[in-house]
């Protein structure tokens, strides 16, 4: 592709026979990369916590394009015996795995714990990625050009600090804060586990993304005081969940992308366009921050890479 053509849907390669599963795959991005993804060629598993969901978005698929080959697996990120008993399936069904796209994800919630006493954002948008990631490493390892891809969010930036003294914010629940907690934790986790497999040489490569300003249903926990603001200017501000899937469609697919890269749309403050390479900030970066956050990911979550 020439450096001054945007980058579309069009550009992706032939992903026949590539098994990609898709966290939170039934709406939003998630539906929007699986659905290219299988109209691409690749068997696609929606990995999602409402079957009843699930099973509409895969109609959805498979009505748009006949020949597209997609499953189903529940997981339900919020609880750690769920993430196992899913990658213990996964793993079963699937020996080879192509492409892990952690795209699940909750936002500025109110106070709420998962079934493990998490904080729900930081325990759901990344200890349960970085579970799910863990037990299914070994399925990636051997596979030439697999890639784990974790969506994070412009958020990362937005009053965003790795809480180690309080990380499920049960002194202050500030739920903008613990958002920027838990996609701060998606970056450092992905330049971590990068660096991880580079020592490996491993086949495997680790890339994130972020969806810019995208008019998805995780807006539905905005304040109060913003929703009439957003029901105006939503069309403005907003991009729809087709093109803010493209940075994690191009993470995943465009074969010039390498491990510890980070994409995001081409548009003025990264709010919307087409993906390009963007850059996150210092404290993403930050190796002995990366370092800690995973020893205290390995011991709330009990899983232990083979990296």
């Amino acid at each position: 592709m020439t450096a001054n053509r945007k980058w579309t849907t069009a550009d992706i390669p032939d992903q026949s026979d590539r098994i990609a599963i898709v966290t939170g795959a039934n709406t939003g991005l998630g539906y929007q990369t699986a659905a290219v993804l299988a109209e691409s060629g690749a068997h696609v598993v929606l990995a999602v916590r409402n079957l009843e969901k699930g099973n509409l978005a895969l109609a959805r698929i498979v009505a748009a394009h006949p020949e597209a080959d997609v499953t189903l697996q529940g997981l339900d990120l919020s609880s750690l015996d769920s993430v196992r008993d899913a990658a213990t399936a996964l793993r079963k069904a699937y020996p080879r795995i192509d492409l892990l796209i952690n795209n699940a994800g909750v936002m500025w919630t109110p106070k709420q714990v998962t079934a493990d006493g998490f904080e729900m954002q930081f325990g759901t948008n990344h200890l349960g990625h970085f579970a799910l990631t863990g037990l299914l490493l070994g399925n990636l390892l051997g596979v030439r050009g697999s890639r784990v891809v974790t969506v994070s969010s412009m958020g990362h930036r937005v009053r965003a600090a790795i809480h180690f003294d309080d990380l499920q914010w049960e002194q202050r629940y500030d739920r903008i804060a613990a958002y920027g907690q838990s996609k701060l934790a998606n970056l450092l986790f992905t330049y971590q586990l990068q660096r991880r497999l580079a020592a490996k040489q491993a086949n495997t490569v680790a890339t994130a993304a972020h969806p810019g300003a995208s008019n998805t249903e995780l807006v539905r926990n905005l304040p109060a005081v913003l929703k009439p603001a957003v029901a105006v200017l939503g069309p403005l501000l907003f991009q729809n969940a087709a093109m803010g899937a493209l940075p994690t469609l191009r993470a995943a697919t465009d074969p010039d992308v390498q491990g510890g890269q980070y994409y995001g749309p081409d548009g003025l403050g990264e709010q919307r366009g087409h993906p390009k390479l963007v850059s996150s900030s210092a404290q993403s970066h930050d190796e002995d921050l990366q370092r800690r956050l995973w020893k205290v990911s390995e011991e709330l979550t009990g899983v232990t890479y083979p990296v």
